[in-house]
């Protein structure tokens, strides 16, 4: 066979393999999945229930709010590498419960924008399912892009937004809220006994109810004010004053 046609061929064997290599991470990491045995939430729940509600009970008790709460609100505070769980019972007045530190979570102050920036997202989302078969222990996924989102992204004619962003386990993350084993199980099983059409999500480049946006040296997205006033909003409405 003449070289430019080994040539030809690697290259275009090269270009399948990088073309397929998203379809085939799925498949290796359901295939992982599959290997180190299916769970179930309900699985997962009889696995870490108890030991979850022994952790939390102190800080729902304290807080004067029944365990399993009416609604839980996340506040996801990227500047201050925290997580505030706030929870309410049946009448409805939301106390804070406690506070996580985020152990990792990649990328700068500013909004998500497309696939591959590496960035946390920032607005008001909600849990749209729970994984127990995580590679990172347990995860909880977040409905990014929402609704918003895909909004400034069709006005700015941007395509392929990303997604597959969590609050998982372990203490490494690529666009993601990493928070280690424990808190993971603490997030996981709260959801699920709460229900997770009750649960909501507020993600937030700094916590305005202190503090103001910092300044920086890079663009930002014309709508960016608009984004955070709903942020702000929504903050202002949970206070321990």
């Amino acid at each position: 066979m003449k070289r430019p046609h080994i040539i030809l061929i690697i290259l275009s064997v090269g270009i399948l393999a990088f073309t397929l290599r998203k379809p085939l991470q799925k498949y290796l990491v359901a295939g992982l999945q599959t290997a180190k045995g299916r769970k179930t939430v309900q699985d997962r729940l009889e696995q870490y229930g108890q030991a979850v509600r022994k952790r939390l009970l102190p800080y729902f008790e304290a807080a004067k709010i029944p365990y399993p709460p009416k609604k839980v609100i996340f506040i996801g505070l990227k500047h201050e590498k925290i997580l505030e769980v706030w929870a309410c019972g049946k009448e409805n007045r939301f106390n804070l419960i406690r506070t996580y530190p985020i152990l990792a979570a990649s990328g700068r102050l500013g909004p998500k924008l497309r696939e591959g920036d590496r960035q946390v997202p920032e607005g008001l989302y909600r849990i749209e399912s729970l994984n127990p078969n995580s590679m990172f222990h347990l995860s909880l996924r977040i409905n990014y892009p929402n609704d918003f989102d895909r909004e400034q992204a069709s006005l700015e004619n941007r395509t392929n937004l990303g997604g597959d962003i969590m609050i998982h386990g372990s203490n490494a993350s690529i666009g993601c809220l990493a928070m280690g084993d424990e808190a993971a199980e603490d997030l996981f099983i709260l959801v699920a006994e709460t229900g997770i059409e009750h649960i909501s999500v507020i993600l937030s480049p700094v916590d305005f109810r202190n503090k103001v946006f910092p300044k920086v040296t890079y663009p930002l997205p014309e709508w960016t004010d608009i984004l955070y006033e709903q942020i702000k909003q929504e903050l202002s409405k949970l206070t321990d004053k």
